[in-house]
């Protein structure tokens, strides 16, 4: 017997911010992006919570990719000021903050449930409906995920105006990092009929409204369409698990401070090309993989006219797609220092993220060691 369960109330469309009136007499406990201390997306949120008698208290010391000692100073303060509820702002780093501090407080000071309600202002993450939370060990240079159903928001209010004035170059990262989390998703272990339905539709948003997001910030179909994508590819991949383009991008990025969705981006045409065997110069060494893949290219009226031809087809278009979004196809723009040992460090943690248990292929040290060649 098997279970799929999503346990997250999805407020949307216009004037989804509205749901803040329907909070009373709650003391709120706000994490959120620093940035937006001083925005008008924050005054119009609390303008709402005042309606509703709310008291609350903001910790905006969020920073990206949250470290430990981040995390910790949040539980310290949500400690002294015991809320009843907990409400994120921002981005991948503030959700993931946001829930880290909220299931560490529970544990350590035995505070009681809180609820969650997710306002995400990115378009990539899929934090708002998912049961992972990344936080960075700085002295290690190591990414954790950190994963429980207790980090599942209750709530996640999707108000396109949020997203409306994102930076361009965010744009591309964050959509490139929900489109790896549908195509993940969809290859992994665990996929299913449901999971495939989230990572079809994400993935065919994504294909046909990314690029238009990203060229026009005043598109705002567009910008609605990534966003709710970037949500189904969220419960696609909390219901079928990911794979090593993310253990590689977590264990990368732990170690040269690249943004996340980037290093997917620049990942997923080597990893795609790894995971169904055409890699090889004949068809001989496909692997199951390979049909999901084609069965994405199909999906995209590519062509596919076998499996070995639909992969390469799937691969050429999501080059094609981080071209029109200037993403760089390797990372020799950013001059790393690069030798054996810092190659170990980064496949090692790749081996041992959690991400790589559902990768449909078992890769080996030389697979990952391979792949990070293939993109330096």
């Amino acid at each position: 017997m098997k279970k799929v369960a999503f346990q997250t109330d999805i407020y949307y469309g216009k004037n989804a911010l509205d749901y803040l009136k329907t909070v009373h007499e709650q003391r709120i406990f706000i994490v959120l992006d620093p940035f937006l201390q001083e925005t008008k997306i924050l005054k119009k949120i609390e303008n709402y919570l005042s309606t509703g008698n709310n008291t609350w208290q903001l910790f905006a010391e969020v920073v990206p990719d949250p470290p430990i000692e981040n995390v910790t100073a949040g539980v310290e303060a949500m400690r002294d000021f015991e809320p009843d509820f907990v409400i994120t702002i921002g981005g991948g780093s503030a959700m993931d903050a946001a829930k880290a501090i909220k299931d560490i407080a529970k544990k350590v000071y035995a505070m009681k449930e809180l609820p969650l309600l997710a306002i995400p202002t990115t378009s990539g993450t899929g934090s708002e409906v998912t049961s992972y939370s990344v936080i960075t060990d700085q002295n290690k240079g190591v990414k954790y995920p950190l994963t429980a159903d207790s980090l599942i928001p209750e709530t996640t209010i999707l108000d396109v105006v949020l997203v409306k004035t994102v930076p361009k170059s965010i744009v591309a990262d964050t959509g490139m990092d929900a489109l790896t989390h549908a195509v993940e998703a969809y290859a992994a272990k665990n996929a299913n009929d449901f999971s495939d339905a989230m990572a079809e539709k994400a993935i065919r948003l994504l294909f046909d409204y990314l690029p238009k997001s990203y060229q026009n910030e005043e598109d705002e179909e567009a910008k609605e369409k990534v966003h709710h994508a970037s949500t189904l590819a969220g419960f696609a991949f909390n219901t079928a698990g990911l794979g090593i383009n993310h253990s590689i991008a977590h264990a990368s990025g732990a170690r040269f401070h690249i943004p996340h969705g980037r290093l997917n981006a620049i990942l997923l045409p080597s990893v795609i090309a790894f995971n169904a065997g055409v890699h090889q110069n004949d068809n001989q060494h496909l692997t199951p993989a390979a049909g999901r893949y084609a069965s994405l290219a199909r999906l995209l009226n590519l062509p596919a006219t076998n499996q070995a031809s639909g992969v390469r087809s799937f691969i050429k278009e999501v080059e094609k797609l981080r071209k029109k979004l200037d993403i760089p196809a390797n990372l020799k723009a950013y001059q790393l220092e690069y030798n054996d040992e810092i190659e170990r460090e980064i496949v090692d943690a790749s081996l041992n993220d959690s991400c790589t248990s559902m990768n449909p292929v078992e890769p080996t040290y030389q697979d990952i060691a391979a792949i990070l060649k293939k993109i330096r």
